[in-house]
């Protein structure tokens, strides 16, 4: 049972936003201010990815834990439960074929839950975000390391032999 008539729990539903929410505003926040520049809300890519960071072939998904069912903080209210166990299952099969899509384009997904943006963890999750930015861009453009055999061509000089004082004797 609903504690508000119809009219008014379509007045509070309506007010939900999907776009620009305070944890994407976080994330959205600490890239911009580290260097890194994305597109938002790129429609053209499956799933309309919250941040798309173009430079690493990277999208990241913001989700509400409730919204997208995450199992670890996420609920199902008592009032209309079959309906909400319907509409959550049906946002976790999209939320899943649409990763799928993405990664079948080239695209890397990261999916950022509301939850790891509490102030009790948020850094950790932030630091989280840039270092597997970082790691895949080194990844991309990683180049061998130098074996004993090509390492002479590194250098612009033959290399010098060095003698001590007592071998000079």
């Amino acid at each position: 049972m609903d504690i508000w008539d119809p009219k008014k729990r379509s007045a509070v539903m309506a007010r939900i936003k999907s776009k620009d929410t305070k944890p994407e505003l976080i994330v959205r926040h600490y890239l911009y201010h580290r260097g890194y520049r994305y597109r938002k809300n790129v429609k053209e890519l499956p799933g309309t990815p919250d941040i798309v960071l173009y430079k690493y072939k990277i999208v990241i998904f913001v989700h509400g834990c409730f919204w997208h069912g995450h199992e670890i903080d996420s609920h199902i209210p008592h009032s209309n439960k079959s309906f909400w166990e319907k509409k959550i299952k049906q946002n976790k099969i999209r939320d899943q074929r649409n990763k799928i899509k993405l990664k079948e384009l080239g695209w890397h997904v990261m999916t950022i839950w509301e939850c790891q943006l509490k102030p009790a963890v948020r850094e950790q999750t932030l630091l989280g975000i840039e270092y597997y930015i970082n790691h895949l861009f080194l990844e991309k453009f990683k180049t061998p390391l130098p074996t004993q055999e090509n390492f002479s061509s590194l250098v612009a000089e033959e290399a010098e032999t060095y003698t001590t004082n007592s071998q000079k004797e």
